[in-house]
């Protein structure tokens, strides 16, 4: 009997919950079934999800506070019943210097968000991954990890870092019952990017294979498989949903 793609019935943490991918994360995951406990450091997470019954809780926290990610992971959790995923979305993408003068404090902004802030909450929730028989571990990176992306070297830096986390993640946990795999997003249609000039949004896709920028919900829909029970037998792998950016398309076409 084929597996299905859909994660029915799973209880999922949800990380930076309110921004563009975040909400399209929440919204795939709640069609298809699942109990949510939405995150974010923003104050609209407490009223961004009214009358959206899969959303049973949410809490309000900096992912770099390890104490705050502690209690709040844990208050989640009691309310959900237990949790079987969690998806680590949370982060920054917009501090932009180039790296010769590289404020520290950015630096660490950056880093403590987009990486240590992904490890602190998916070690909160692991004695409930663990519970859960069947624990799932989503954490977002990015594409730039892989090709670079000149200005953002902090950004970069933590993305790349939440390759080896993810992969480390999954050696170690597996034999407790807990996948951990992580989803390098390439141009995806968020608000920030398309309130990108014109001009540049066009140069972005022309870049891009398939010749389109990527749907938030393209990326949520990704997400929830990893969560499935089609994905049960997947663990350590980084997928990109990229359109495929950074592959060769100007060489010479040749034929018969």
């Amino acid at each position: 009997m084929p597996l299905s793609p859909v994660p029915a019935g799973r209880r999922v943490l949800v990380t930076g919950a309110t921004g563009g991918i975040g909400r399209s994360i929440v919204a795939a995951l709640a069609e298809a079934g699942c109990t949510i406990g939405a995150c974010d450091v923003a104050p609209a997470v407490d009223s961004a999800f009214e009358g959206l019954a899969a959303v049973a809780a949410t809490a309000r926290f900096d992912v770099r506070d390890r104490a705050a990610a502690d209690a709040s992971v844990a208050g989640l959790i009691e309310r959900l019943g237990g949790c079987d995923a969690v998806v680590a979305n949370a982060g920054v993408v917009d501090t932009i210097h180039r790296a010769e003068r590289f404020p520290e404090e950015d630096w660490r902004k950056d880093v403590d968000t987009n990486l240590t802030g992904q490890f602190n909450v998916v070690q909160a929730a692991f004695d409930a991954l663990a519970a859960s028989g069947d624990g799932r571990v989503v954490l977002i990176s990015s594409a730039s990890a892989e090709t670079g992306l000149p200005g953002q070297v902090a950004y970069t830096a933590a993305k790349a870092g939440v390759v080896g986390m993810g992969r480390t993640l999954a050696a170690e946990w597996g034999a407790r019952g807990i996948h951990c795999n992580v989803v390098m997003p390439g141009m995806i249609a968020t608000p920030k990017v398309m309130a990108l000039p014109d001009r540049l949004r066009e140069a972005l896709r022309r870049s891009i294979p398939l010749g389109r920028i990527g749907e938030t919900d393209e990326l949520a829909g990704t997400v929830a498989f990893l969560l499935s029970p089609a994905a049960a037998y997947i663990t350590g792998i980084v997928l990109r949903v990229d359109g495929g950016f950074g592959l060769s398309s100007g060489g010479l076409m040749t034929g018969s």
